[in-house]
């Protein structure tokens, strides 16, 4: 059957269920109701201090067929998903799904489990290039791997589509009831904000740290209320392996036009002005558009409402010099976001639900006034792809992609025109994360696209002296520089859904030929 954006997905995958199809972005809300939560009471005196990883398995009962859980802040330098799955598949467990909110090179002993039988399924928010990305795309995975949302995961957790069995929480600070932070400790990794889905739903919650604090830990972001078990380790991780991207404006001169040419969009169309809000990406060329937006701000003497998403130094400085009057926080990317969530009350955390889940009672990205994305691909239709690359192996999933450019008022996609001797712009992208009805204007150093559905923004920009093209022109532009290339070749097995935040299926990910 085909969904909303004319992709061809079953009606059953096997491993999955029966599919949901995307019917549009906001096609889906309305009354929900939540799932249950099952607790285990705490009689006083009751310890929740365990040894080892190994006593809290038989604590918790670990047996085949179980979902375990695991959170990201701590991204390349994360021990403890390795630590646990190392754990289980000594005991000869199999048929363990893993929910975890991103999953790095670090995790590749993963590799090893999903031959094995340990691992047959995946659910994951956000996934780096590399083994284990690379062995879903082979078809290694028993089970179709589930690319979700930022938003769309702590949706399916409260709805009770995801059950997480045994939630795994890396806890930098923790105190032997289970209180934690992010903030202190020799693994500081900032926010714990991905996690908290998984503290308030799962059966069993078990803090792994290796900074056993007095009781009370003191700031509390994850409460004792939420977790059984606590186990001290030597090392939950590198914090280093946090520090993993650009994190730096890009000096690169076409990053940089692309960057000003955003920016004068920006402003062209009315949206730097008191009370704005705004996010963008740890990519050089997205903190290049962040620099040329800074600009303008300090020119017109605007102060911003929020900036927000997973926070990096730059706008922690643009907080600093009061260009915006808080941040909102779900993922700090580098030690000075991690400083500042610490030290600033101005510098708040937020959920994964609180910021992107579209079944909520209202998501921070609903406020977003400014959202610049990246892509891998658009097509002419504006339909963004992040999941996949040229060759059709998996390098990411949507992360907040298809949150942010579903709730801004604009959003804007920033990309060189072409990448690696290839187009970005196709007449259909590989794999669909982001509609096109969501993402409102084309960036690139050789000329703008704007979405013909937002009639507002070709009014505003006509006067202007940008290079305003059409997205068909953008396109033969590319191919005219880089040829067509040829499609890739897939057979039918679905190797990974790629879910829409409110969890119908917009696209999926099949097996490439050769």
């Amino acid at each position: 059957m085909k969904n909303s954006v004319g992709r061809e997905i079953p009606e059953y995958i096997e491993g999955y269920g029966k599919v949901k199809p995307f019917e549009g972005a906001f096609a889906n809300y309305g009354d929900r109701c939540k799932t249950t939560v099952k607790l285990r009471s705490k009689k006083p005196g009751e310890v929740k201090l365990i040894d080892t990883i190994d006593e809290v398995l038989d604590k918790v009962g670990i047996r085949d067929g179980m979902t375990v859980s695991f959170h990201h802040h701590l991204r390349n330098g994360d021990y403890v998903l390795n630590l646990v799955m190392a754990a289980i598949a000594k005991r000869g467990i199999k048929d363990i799904t893993i929910a975890a909110t991103g999953i790095f090179p670090i995790h590749e002993p993963l590799v090893e489990m999903i031959k094995d039988g340990t691992v047959t399924g995946i659910n994951v928010n956000y996934i780096a290039p590399g083994p284990v990305a690379k062995a879903i795309s082979k078809g290694l995975l028993k089970n179709p791997a589930v690319l979700m949302s930022h938003g769309g995961r702590p949706r399916a957790i409260e709805s009770g589509d995801i059950h997480i069995d045994v939630a795994f929480i890396a806890a930098p600070t923790c105190d032997d009831y289970g209180n934690m932070n992010g903030v202190y400790g020799k693994a500081a990794c900032g926010t714990l904000a991905y996690a908290v889905p998984d503290a308030q739903y799962a059966d069993c919650v078990v803090a792994i740290t290796d900074n056993l604090v007095p009781y009370p830990a003191c700031p509390i972001e994850i409460t004792q209320d939420l977790v059984d078990y606590v186990v001290k380790v030597d090392s939950i991780g590198d914090p280093n392996g946090i520090v993993s991207g650009t994190l730096t404006v890009t000096k690169d001169p076409v990053g940089l036009r692309i960057a000003k040419l955003a920016a004068q969009v920006i402003e062209a169309t009315g949206y730097i002005k008191e009370g704005m809000s705004f996010q963008t990406g740890a990519g050089g060329t997205s903190l290049a558009v962040a620099a040329e937006v800074r600009k303008f701000m300090k020119e017109k003497n605007v102060v911003g409402s929020f900036a927000a998403g997973g926070i990096t130094g730059y706008m922690v400085d643009m907080l600093k010099e009061g260009l915006f009057r808080t941040l909102f926080d779900v993922q700090c990317f580098d030690f000075k976001a991690i400083a500042s969530l610490r030290d600033n009350e101005k510098h708040q955390w937020m959920s994964g639900s609180l910021y992107g889940n579209p079944h909520n009672r209202g998501a921070v990205v609903n406020n977003l006034d400014i959202m610049i994305l990246g892509a891998t691909e658009i097509d002419t239709d504006f339909n963004v792809n992040v999941v996949t690359g040229s060759d059709g192996v998996i390098i990411g999933a949507s992360g907040g992609h298809n949150d942010t450019a579903a709730g801004s008022k604009i959003s804007i996609v920033v990309t060189n025109l072409t990448k690696g001797r290839l187009p970005v712009v196709k007449d259909k992208v590989t794999t669909v994360a982001t509609p096109g009805e969501t993402v409102d204007v084309l960036v690139t150093e050789r000329g703008i696209a704007v979405n013909p559905r937002r009639t507002d923004l070709i009014e505003k920009l006509k006067g202007t002296d940008l290079p305003l093209k059409t997205i068909e022109e953008l396109k033969d532009l590319a191919e005219r520089l880089t040829g067509k290339p040829e499609p890739i070749q897939v057979g039918d097995q679905v190797v990974a859904i790629v879910e829409y935040r409110d969890g119908t299926v917009i696209d999926v990910v099949r097996k490439v030929l050769g």
